[in-house]
């Protein structure tokens, strides 16, 4: 069985991809934006009781639930979403929503599963 690689467009793989890099972001770089930046905003999507279990220290809990009172978002600082892991969707969904409404926003890819497994600080 032969595997033929498709060669696709150049131009059409540089804007997906300066759109990827413009909303998402991974662990290490986020945990850089928390030390360095204070337009940052963490918001965790997932369910009050995970959160609560431990999350990514200084994030606000907003769970799917309460997206409807948009409380802890800021129109003034870039809001990092993140929900379970990197098959989750909730954080994607939250951005569509969020974003739908003014609010500026990014994605941690992976997920809190990706934070943990990167070894880094856990808030309980």
């Amino acid at each position: 069985m032969n595997t033929k690689v498709k060669i696709h467009d150049p131009e059409k793989a540089r804007v997906f991809f300066e759109s990827k890099m413009a909303f998402t972001t991974g662990p290490v770089e986020l945990e850089r934006m928390i030390k360095e930046a204070n337009n940052v905003n963490v918001i965790d999507v997932r369910a009050s009781e995970d959160y609560e279990q431990g999350h990514i220290p200084g994030s606000v809990n907003l769970s799917k639930d309460k997206w409807d009172t948009y409380a802890g978002l800021s129109k003034d600082k870039v809001n990092v979403l993140y929900c379970y892991s990197q098959v989750c969707h909730l954080a994607a969904a939250g951005a569509l929503n969020f974003s739908s409404k003014g609010y500026p926003v990014m994605e941690l890819e992976g997920g809190f599963q990706t934070w943990k497994d990167y070894g880094m600080k856990i808030e309980k």
